[in-house]
């Protein structure tokens, strides 16, 4: 059966106040549930957002994983923030296709492996569309170039999620035209000795932004065999 997915782009917006709004729209899904009655009324939604630049510590991430004092964040106008996704630190900002998928899994399938592939596999798919391999990295959650190669292992898609009664929050960030000096400054995911990189950084020219959010949303209708309306 197709789910119907209500999609909203919500444009440059700052990380609080997204992280605000899915948890308002995963807390409506949580209480739909524990009501016998309306249980099956729960609604599907997939946010993209650009944050203005910021860093998020999931809940079992180290603070000294971000390598610059609150000073020095104060000073180049990053935002930083502890959160309740799973995964270390990373680092959201312009041109990074930031996914949010609050979606009810009882809806799809109850396995947080299958979702977490999932979503590796709608960014795989629009990375084949501009003849990249995207592939996974056994035990490291996102999506990698030459994950198997020593020394050329390079992150373009970091992923963190929080679940509720089969709710999701929080989601994906895909590097597109980002500007990676930001990643100079944390160990990114908790990696040490890994790069990220970036379409742009890849391909070598910058690309249409609205192009790639298209794709993205196409691939995720295809591989959640959904509707985005």
């Amino acid at each position: 059966m197709i789910q119907e997915v209500f999609f909203k782009d919500l444009g440059l917006r700052s990380y609080k106040e997204v992280w605000d709004l899915q948890e308002v729209l995963l807390k409506q899904n949580v209480e739909k549930k524990s009501k016998q009655e309306t249980r099956e009324h729960t609604i599907h939604h997939l946010l993209f957002v650009e944050h203005k630049p910021v860093y998020t510590l999931g809940k079992s991430g180290k603070k000294e994983h971000v390598l610059i004092n609150d000073a020095t964040l104060q000073e180049k106008g990053i935002e930083y923030f502890h959160i309740n996704r799973g995964g270390d630190i990373t680092f959201h900002g312009p041109q990074q296709i930031v996914g949010y998928p609050v979606l009810d899994l009882d809806k799809f399938k109850t396995d947080l492996g299958w979702y977490l592939r999932s979503l590796e596999e709608v960014i795989i798919l629009t990375m084949a569309e501009y003849g990249l391999k995207g592939e996974r990295s056994e035990g490291e959650t996102g999506v990698w170039l030459d994950p198997h190669i020593k020394g050329k292992e390079r992150k373009i898609c970091a992923m963190g999620i929080k679940c509720s009664r089969w709710i999701t929050m929080h989601g994906w960030a895909f590097n597109v035209n980002t500007d990676l000096t930001y990643f100079d400054f944390i160990v990114p995911c908790g990696i040490q000795n890994k790069q990220v990189t970036s379409l742009q950084k890849e391909l070598g020219y910058a690309l249409n932004y609205d192009e790639v959010k298209n794709k993205v949303k196409h691939n995720f209708e295809k591989v959640f065999n959904a509707k985005l309306i």
